[in-house]
């Protein structure tokens, strides 16, 4: 009877044991990935990759700045009446109602200062006279061959500036991929020549981190500058480059 009690008792004291020890075997596991990747002796390299793309869309702003007196409401009638007549122009050449944004709306006063008195007195305040309204437009062009006209037409139906020309890809996902995978191809390159010089083998991919930059192609333009008798102006927009950086940094083996 007691050897059937110690078999027994040997045999549980076994598969506690063996519990035991898989408990102990998936805390380790678990306890390992959730280590903080930082406690890694690890290394970081960095790639660089570039893409060309063409823009497909241009970017350009208008502005009517009118001054006048105290009457802000007569201002404002003026000011709006051009803008409008702008927008309706830039609607006939195609322009959707999405690629029209007005980008800001100022008011202004004007001030008339005067002198003090030579003898020391009080200075008299300075005096509103007038008040000038400031209105700016951004449009979005994407049938380039209507830039020329648009430009022309703007000043043409009253803006006193038309600024701030550039050209972008709207969508730049395509480009910004074709960057990044030479950017990654690159660092992971770097990282196997790092290993085999260092004597060690790479690890599992701890962070990634990726940089970019699309800066857009900017044509400046001045008050006026198409309201002469040359003609709508000839615009190129030509070709943009996509910059992607990254910085990959592995478990060091």
């Amino acid at each position: 009877m007691n050897e059937q009690i110690k078999n027994t008792l040997g045999g549980v004291m076994i598969i506690v044991a063996v519990m035991v020890t898989f408990a102990v075997a998936s805390y380790v596991v678990t306890y390992s990935k959730s280590i903080d990747p930082s406690s890694f002796r690890s290394f970081s390299v960095s790639g660089d990759g570039k893409s060309v793309g063409v823009p497909d869309v241009a970017q350009v702003t208008f502005s009517v700045i009118t001054e006048g007196g105290k009457d802000i409401g007569k201002l404002q009638q003026e000011n709006t009446g051009k803008v409008n007549a702008i927008n309706t122009f830039t609607k006939e050449q195609g322009i959707g109602d999405k690629d029209i944004r007005t980008q800001n709306y100022n008011i202004d006063p004007r001030y008339q200062y005067f002198s003090c008195p030579q003898d020391g007195g009080a200075c008299p305040p300075a005096q509103i006279v007038g008040y000038t309204i400031n209105q700016s437009v951004q449009v979005k062009i994407r049938d380039f061959t209507k830039i020329g006209p648009l430009l022309s037409g703007m000043v043409q139906k009253g803006a006193n500036a038309v600024s701030q020309l550039t050209f972008a890809i709207d969508d730049p996902t395509s480009v910004q991929n074709d960057a990044r995978a030479e950017a990654i191809v690159k660092a992971r390159q770097k990282a196997e020549g790092l290993a085999v010089a260092g004597g060690f083998r790479i690890g599992k991919l701890l962070s990634i981190e990726e940089y970019s930059s699309a800066p857009p192609t900017p044509y400046p333009m001045y008050e006026r500058a198409m309201g002469g008798g040359g003609g709508a102006p000839s615009i190129e927009p030509g070709s943009q480059e996509v910059s992607v950086s990254v910085t990959l940094r592995y478990e060091i083996k």
